[in-house]
């Protein structure tokens, strides 16, 4: 119950920083616009932890043995990726371009759902339910998003910082949570 919100919305944050920035980019984005990068950012949230938690539930039978090892490992190298990226960014991170332009979002969606991969594969090995796991992600991503984009402005680089810094350290500690649940269980 607890565990699938907090995933998602630790996925959710690498999303959430660059809403932040783009916001930032703008200066003043309209709602269409926040509604468009949110939707893009939910949509390859929840295509990307589908395709890994379907390459997981095709694997589980063969990693069963060592899954617990699997999820731990791949949640705290993308929650540690996130960490050490949230501390090495430059003060500004915004880029040349409209962030807001179809193909920039694209490209946006998928450098920011790429670690949810990942994510879809501990879930197979979680065994959490596919189709809530899949809409609690997308809609959570969905719902931060929209107003990261509106008030990246007034935020600032700082707060988009420590989201990701926060998304990170959420990973790491539920991939610790899965790893100490199974070695209590074994012993």
């Amino acid at each position: 119950m607890v565990t699938l919100p907090a995933l998602a919305f630790a996925v959710a944050m690498d999303a959430v920083a660059v809403s932040i920035s783009s916001g930032m980019a703008r200066g003043r984005a309209s709602w269409r616009e926040a509604l468009a990068m949110a939707s893009t950012f939910g949509a390859f949230q929840a295509l990307m932890p589908a395709l890994g938690y379907a390459g997981g539930a095709w694997f589980h039978d063969a990693i069963e043995a060592y899954d617990h090892w699997i999820a731990f490992a791949l949640l705290a190298l993308v929650g540690g990726h996130m960490i050490v990226e949230s501390r090495s960014r430059e003060e500004d991170t915004r880029e040349p371009g409209d962030p807001f332009a179809l193909r920039r979002l694209a490209i946006l969606g998928v450098a920011t759902s790429v670690d949810a991969l990942a994510v879809g594969l501990s879930l197979s090995i979680m065994e959490a339910p596919p189709a809530a796991a899949i809409a609690v992600i997308g809609l959570t991503t969905f719902v931060l998003c929209v107003p990261a984009v509106l008030l990246g402005a007034r935020l600032g680089v700082r707060f988009a910082h420590r989201a990701e810094f926060l998304g990170g350290a959420i990973l790491v500690a539920l991939g610790a949570k899965i790893l100490a649940g199974h070695l209590s269980v074994a012993a």
